[in-house]
């Protein structure tokens, strides 16, 4: 069983550690006796969507956002036909932004948007950085991380968590936050949110299993003190709920 992760743009969208999402996600499947190439597209290279089971682009700076929306907007046709094949997409932080029709910053300046989303995004002059707990209909535990953004998200008709119970989601506090489509899916989480969230991994790797028509395994892999690191925050954070 071979997969191929495609991780768009490392060096300039990896603002908070979003490198280890890969890494993480790349050790679960060779537990699972999966051979993984990780492949990196930087701004000059033409992204080899053809071949990719599983793509992810992190959070960076609002400068290198526009920078990398910009590189990525001449091959959003091939990443869409990635998608409609099955391949399994996760974008983190003000990457999840890109989806969408644009991105307006706070002096009304506009960018286009791959279009891939009908939601559009407003950049505001005040930042949120805050400790986020968000549920989820697609699995029973919550979701545990960190965001630091300074825009509003509008009219997202499909958000990955239906509800925060700490933290400001797309458009107001504690609302609904995160963007998902098939196997597409988008949240302004910042930092390693996979390994704070092994049931988020875990998703991600039955998606991936279904796209190729896999057989899962009876139980998939846990790593040394993951579950419980994750507890540990869920404590934590609840208490300040």
């Amino acid at each position: 069983m071979e997969l191929t992760i495609l991780h768009l743009y490392p060096d300039c969208m990896s603002l908070y550690g979003e490198y280890a999402n890969v890494m993480v996600l790349r050790r679960h499947l060779e537990a699972m006796g999966v051979s993984i190439t990780v492949e990196s597209a930087l701004f000059e290279d033409t992204p080899d969507f053809e071949h990719a089971d599983f793509i992810y682009m992190g959070a960076g700076t609002e400068r290198t956002q526009k920078a990398a929306l910009s590189a990525l907007l001449p091959h959003k046709d091939a990443l869409k036909a990635a998608i409609d094949r099955g391949a399994v997409v996760l974008f983190t932080g003000n990457a999840m932004e890109m989806l969408g029709l644009s991105i307006t910053n706070a002096m009304g300046k506009r960018w286009p948007g791959l279009g891939l989303a009908d939601f559009a995004t407003l950049e505001t002059a005040q930042r949120a950085p805050e400790d986020v707990i968000a549920h989820t209909p697609l699995w029973d535990s919550p979701v545990v991380g960190f965001m630091n953004k300074c825009s509003m998200t509008e009219d997202v008709a499909s958000p990955l968590f239906d509800r925060l119970s700490l933290g400001f989601g797309n458009e107001e506090e504690k609302g609904a936050e995160g963007y998902v489509s098939g196997n597409v899916f988008a949240t302004h989480l910042t930092g390693p949110v996979l390994v704070k969230n092994p049931d988020f991994t875990d998703l991600l790797i039955r998606r991936m299993f279904e796209a190729k028509g896999w057989k899962l395994p009876e139980a998939l892999p846990v790593l040394p003190y993951e579950r419980e690191a994750y507890e540990v925050t869920v404590k934590e954070l609840t208490g300040r709920n």
